[in-house]
């Protein structure tokens, strides 16, 4: 029994460490660290004027609401490029505040991290070029590209598993080295999230040569990430979130960087987030 309420005094003293940290670096540093990935455009990427997107403008209008909320009168906020492969360890080990890329929710993951309420929802699909396969089941015996240390990757092969549909699936470091092995037929189809795949094909100045499938394999809930157990800064940034979506914030970021009207989807997101007060 005494073991037991040691642990328990442990667990507690190490939640209540965990809940200050990231509030409390803010403060004595003065400064919020975002980051960002440099290759999910239209959500995170690093444009010709520094990091551009959705999430990336979502976060800095989010960035105001904590310093209001942790009352500073001057913050700096900082943009820290990442990768698919690091993104998640730099949360956990406290090198970023505040993953603002495109990162879907799982289970997984949030063994790691803690994530936002939900702030954009997307799914899995595939670009191919015209003339190509028709439909999924056609890219049997066929080489399929896909962005390596993704959810992606783990909905194409579970995909392909319960299809019992035999493909080579190709990894790639990142989504431009895919679509230009799309472009010169080196591999029969590309797979990321739709969004990503309809502004990769908008911006590749040929739009005419491909076809990007409306059919999705997924769909995938994307929030912003921060330190597992860190539940006073997830407060405010749930309530910052929450404060967005009820003034507009969100949705002029979403028309801004994507270029469209928010859809049923974004709707439901608002609805769903955290009621203010």
């Amino acid at each position: 029994m005494r073991l037991l309420s040691a642990a328990i005094a442990a667990t507690l003293l190490l939640t209540t460490v965990a809940s200050a940290q990231t509030i409390d670096k803010i403060k004595n540093t003065g400064e919020l660290v975002i980051g960002f990935r440099t290759d999910a455009s239209p959500l995170s990427v690093l444009g010709d004027n520094g990091p551009q997107g959705y999430s990336v403008e979502l976060c800095a209008r989010l960035a105001q609401k904590i310093a209001d909320s942790l009352a500073l009168e001057t913050m700096d906020v900082v943009f820290e490029p990442v990768t698919t492969e690091n993104r998640f360890e730099k949360v956990a080990n406290g090198e970023i505040d505040l993953l603002c890329g495109a990162a879907t929710i799982t289970l997984s993951r949030r063994a790691l991290v803690d994530f936002s309420t939900p702030t954009y929802v997307d799914g899995t699909t595939v670009a191919l070029k015209k003339g190509g396969p028709g439909a999924f089941e056609e890219l049997a015996g066929k080489k399929i590209g896909v962005r390596s240390a993704t959810t992606t990757l783990v909905a194409l092969n579970t995909t392909l598993g319960s299809m019992n549909m035999d493909a080579e699936v190709v990894e790639f470091d990142d989504h431009a080295a895919g679509m230009a092995a799309l472009d010169s037929d080196a591999i029969s189809a590309y797979f990321a999230d739709q969004s990503i795949l309809m502004q990769m094909v908008q911006s590749s100045g040929n739009a005419e040569a491909y076809n990007v499938f409306e059919n999705l394999l997924t769909i995938e809930k994307h929030g912003l990430a921060m330190r597992r157990g860190d539940s006073d800064f997830r407060l405010v940034v749930d309530t910052g979130l929450s404060a967005l979506f009820a003034e507009g914030g969100v949705s002029d970021a979403f028309g801004n960087s994507i270029g469209a009207t928010p859809g049923f989807a974004l709707e439901a997101m608002y609805l769903l987030s955290p009621t203010l007060p």
